[in-house]
């Protein structure tokens, strides 16, 4: 045998050798593998058969506390029907029981019913009785008076109507005069109260200003060349400039009393400045009558701030601030309209009327005296006129023209400004009187009581307010001195014209004179 055929062989020998290893260890392996499958498919069983009883367990514990819950559900359940049951179980007693109260009221209900019908037939009987019994009694005064019962009843309803009557007039009588007593002592409790609360300084214009001067060499200045200062200063404010021997003094005259104003404030900034020539007058005069309208209007607004009033129309407000430079029988025209404003604030508090509206008629009350021009028109309708133009209530409208009675009054304010109006006029002091008219109406006043019988003295006191009369007593008696005063009243309130009232006291005395010696 060759050495090809021994390697051969060999490699041969040594394949099969290896190869026959090979199978026994893969045999050995798979049984091992076969074994370890068996021991994991055993702990598998095993392990399902742990979680298949751990869900079973909780299955049933679940089941249990469903079981649990239905049960107490129904449980409840059945007490509220039970409940529910034992409700409608009282009620229906309940029920019960009100039927047979109402079957047993209605049984009472019955019975009674039964005994008022046997009652009203008794009454039924007793009253036909008494019919019977009034008509013979009837029959029987009718015979002793010889009336019937008809012509007795008209006598006695003509009696009682003629009694009534009487009562009637004399209670009305005492009531009359007793609310009269009543009504003129509270009106009289108001408006002395109005004017005690209200003290107003009296304000007397003229048709003058004095204008002073620190010399007289500023005459020749004013004066100018020729006059020429003067005209121009004279044609600017249209007020009559008085230059004369008054020592340090130039009179300025002129009705109106702005125009007056505007003068003395234009010469006072002239004199002051010392320049003094046409153009120069007519600048400052412009000037000036700007400064004096914005015043007026400065005026307006602290006026209606003052009596607080408010949401005035701005025009109301100027023709308010002109009331300071116009007067009206000597009194201030703004003073005048602040007092009545304040007197009719007082009295429309005192009467439980609106203040506010009141002090707006009172101030408002003489608009109509202050126009920017010229008009025909009474001083109360223009200035009804004015305020109605300017959207003012009504009630306010009314007072303004009809507080001298020019038109009907329709609301409680008229009356109230028109008497605070008369009395704010009648103040004694408040307007300028001429002194011979005065005295004259002071005399005529004193005369017109020395012409009755048996008037020993008169006098006028009180600036004419009060009237004492001096009788002698054995020619007057006490109730004849009644009846001389009435008479003297009378007869000044026919025959004389004074502001506010005249009071006249008669007075009589009787002295007995004996001297023991």
């Amino acid at each position: 045998m060759d050495l090809i055929t021994i390697i051969v062989t060999a490699v041969a020998g040594l394949l099969a050798g290896a190869a026959g290893g090979y199978f026994l260890a893969s045999a050995a392996l798979l049984k091992n593998t076969r074994k370890k499958s068996e021991e994991t498919l055993k702990l598998a069983e095993q392990e399902g058969e742990v979680i298949k009883q751990k869900k079973i367990t909780q299955a049933k514990e679940k089941f249990l506390e469903l079981k649990s819950a239905h049960e107490k559900e129904v449980n409840d359940r059945n007490r509220n029907l039970a409940e529910l049951e034992k409700k409608a179980l009282q009620k229906e007693n309940q029920l019960s029981q009100k039927l047979e109260n109402n079957t047993r009221k209605e049984k009472d209900l019955d019975n009674k019913n039964n005994a008022l019908s046997q009652q009203m037939e008794v009454l039924e009987k007793k009253k036909d009785e008494l019919d019977k019994m009034i008509k013979r009694q009837v029959l029987q005064l009718e015979t002793i008076a010889g009336l019937t019962a008809a012509e007795a009843k008209e006598q006695l309803v003509e009696t009682l109507k003629a009694e009534a009557q009487t009562d009637a007039l004399s209670y009305m009588q005492s009531l009359i005069e007793e609310t009269k007593l009543n009504a003129n002592r509270e009106a009289k409790r108001i408006i002395l109260q109005s004017i005690q609360r209200l003290g107003t300084e009296t304000a007397i214009e003229n048709a003058i200003t004095v204008f002073n001067l620190d010399s007289d060499d500023v005459k020749g200045r004013i004066i100018g060349r020729e006059g020429r200062n003067i005209r121009a200063l004279e044609s600017a404010t249209g007020v009559e400039i008085i230059i004369d021997d008054t020592p340090e003094a130039i009179v300025l005259s002129c009705f109106d009393p702005i125009r007056r104003e505007i003068a003395r404030l234009a010469l006072h900034q002239l004199v002051t400045d010392g320049r003094i020539h046409p153009a120069r007058i007519e600048e400052i005069v412009e000037k000036v009558k700007k400064q004096v309208e914005d015043e007026i209007i400065e005026i307006g607004k602290r006026t209606c701030i003052d009596l607080g009033i408010h949401g005035l129309h701005p025009e109301l407000i100027r023709y308010v601030g002109r009331m300071r430079y116009r007067s009206s029988y000597g009194q201030n025209l703004l003073q005048h309209s602040r007092e009545v404003a304040n007197l009719c604030g007082i009295m429309a508090a005192e009467l439980g009327l609106n203040v506010k509206l009141a002090k707006r008629a009172g101030l408002l009350h003489d608009i109509g005296k202050v126009p920017d021009g010229e008009t025909e028109l009474p001083h109360a309708l223009f200035g009804a006129k004015l305020a109605e133009k300017y959207k003012e209530n009504a009630e306010v409208v009314n007072a303004i023209g009809a507080h001298h009675d020019e038109i009907e009054m329709t609301s409680m304010l008229s009356p109230i400004v028109q008497v605070c109006d008369a009395i704010s006029g009648a103040r004694p002091g408040a307007r300028r009187e001429i002194a011979e008219s005065y005295i004259k109406r002071i005399k005529e006043l004193e005369g017109l009581a020395l012409a009755y019988p048996g008037v020993l003295k008169s006098y006028a006191i009180q600036a004419g307010r009060e009237l004492r009369v001096i009788v002698e007593s054995d020619k007057v008696t006490d109730d004849e001195s009644d009846a001389l005063a009435f008479n003297i009243s009378q007869r000044i309130q026919n025959e004389m014209t004074y502001p506010g009232q005249v009071k006249v006291t008669v007075i009589r005395e009787k002295r007995s004179v004996a001297v023991a010696k």
